[in-house]
């Protein structure tokens, strides 16, 4: 009867610790993803400088304000203003190839702009120093399909 009590209590407590764990993943997804959608209004509306700004401190020791403001002139602002952007999936994660070990969220919208009628952008908002989350990268992917 122990033995069955304790193992009822055991299952009970590993419940309960992954619904705290899933809510703190939860909770960690949320605060990156209200962090990135911040960023992109930023982004959107053409302020560059301010974007980088916003960056994460391993986003602007990576990348120059000068490097990133050309960047976006170059890339972003041809696409012309966004018509919707859904989210469409998020992941958080510790390790990323290429960047420190760290708290990390990968973001996906499914993003339509002016210009492009089919886009997926990824933003990647990290836990900074100070316990905020700020964008440490951002790719807009997309493919033109010709038929011939």
């Amino acid at each position: 009867m122990v033995g069955t009590l304790a193992r009822s209590s055991l299952a009970a407590l590993a419940i309960c610790l992954l619904g705290t764990t899933v809510t703190a993943t939860d909770a960690r997804e949320a605060a990156a993803l209200r962090a990135a959608r911040a960023w992109l209004a930023l982004v959107d509306a053409g302020n560059f400088d301010a974007s980088w700004h916003a960056g994460a401190g391993y986003f602007r020791r990576a990348i120059g304000k000068e490097q990133w403001r050309e960047a976006m002139e170059g890339v972003r602002r041809p696409l012309g203003n966004v018509i919707s952007r859904k989210l469409k999936g998020k992941t958080f994660a510790t390790e990323l190839p290429g960047a420190p070990d760290g708290q990390y969220v990968v973001i996906q919208f499914d993003t339509s702009f002016k210009n492009k009628r089919s886009a997926i952008e990824t933003v990647t908002p990290m836990l900074d120093a100070g316990g905020d989350w700020r964008v440490a990268g951002y790719f807009i992917k997309w493919t033109d399909v010709v038929t011939v």
